[in-house]
């Protein structure tokens, strides 16, 4: 399903849901849920570094030394390029203590700035997973609707991104999104998800 994001005077920014393989898709910006040390991982971290090749660990060592939850860094997309993306971001979300502890403040940040740098980059459209929900262990619901409201927010005001998808693995994932778009939307249904095809 999609949102649309009001723009005062301008054409209304999207936001869309897919389940699918983020690496896969032609946008201009891909967020890479990371972890602080930017050292790689499994999960999305693993997919986008395995599709993008080495050089995108290689540019990460030789400009950043790590990066705090609820920040974001950005790099070139390596052999991402190879099907339009521009840029790597890489938001570092927090993990989760007991949900007083930060967590929601700094997921949002973490959506927020990468959002931003995306935009100072020049991207107009950017790919989000659900950042924090695998390891770091952020229940899904909160974590759905603190995202979908932070990058609404943050389309609202972007100079350059027109449009931001969602893009989910996990069905149970998929659906707690899914959900929290349909109740920001009034109670609208969803329609079928969009499905990026399996990497050869």
């Amino acid at each position: 399903m999609r949102l649309t994001v009001p723009r005062s005077g301008r054409t209304p920014a999207t936001i869309e849901l897919e389940r699918g393989d983020i690496t896969l898709l032609p946008v201009d910006a891909i967020v890479n849920a990371a972890n602080s040390a930017l050292a790689g991982g499994g999960g999305v971290d693993g997919a986008i570094h395995r599709a993008a090749g080495p050089g995108l660990m290689a540019e990460l060592r030789s400009r950043y030394r790590g990066c705090p939850a609820g920040s974001a860094v950005i790099t070139a997309s390596g052999r991402l390029a190879e099907h339009g993306v521009g840029w790597v971001v890489h938001a570092v979300g927090p993990i989760w203590q007991d949900g007083r502890s930060g967590e929601e403040g700094l997921l949002r940040s973490a959506y927020q700035t990468a959002l931003h740098l995306a935009d100072e980059a020049g991207a107009r459209s950017i790919a989000f997973p659900a950042i924090s929900c695998g390891v770091y262990g952020y229940p899904l619901d909160p974590a759905a609707r603190v995202a979908l409201r932070s990058v609404g927010d943050g389309l609202a005001s972007a100079r350059t991104v027109e449009g931001a998808v969602f893009v989910l693995l996990d069905g149970r994932a998929f659906e707690a999104f899914r959900q929290v778009m349909a109740d920001l939307s009034g109670g609208t249904r969803a329609t079928p998800a969009r499905r990026t095809p399996p990497r050869p």
